[in-house]
């Protein structure tokens, strides 16, 4: 199982901590994941993901899927930084 760390900037930090979609996305894949807000208000967020199939993840965010789930919740793909566990 890998774990990364992964952050980026959304429009509305409320809207995405609400939406569905992450789970909808992820979680056929087996794919757990943990929301992180800035406590300083920025709109930077942050998830952890547990991904049993690491190929299977870097394939599904390549995905046209992906880009309109990002869309829908308001991601910056621009500000995508994922961090490996070591």
């Amino acid at each position: 199982m890998a774990t990364y760390l992964v952050t980026h900037e959304v429009d509305d930090v409320d809207h995405w901590l609400k939406s569905p979609v992450r789970e909808e996305f992820f979680g056929p894949m087996g794919i757990s994941h943990r929301t992180f807000t800035d406590p300083e208000g920025s709109n930077r967020v942050g998830v952890i993901f547990e991904i049993p199939d690491l190929k299977a993840f870097q394939d599904a965010l390549q995905s046209e899927e992906a880009a309109a789930a990002m869309e829908q919740d308001g991601v910056h793909p621009d500000t995508l930084l994922l961090l490996s566990e070591s």
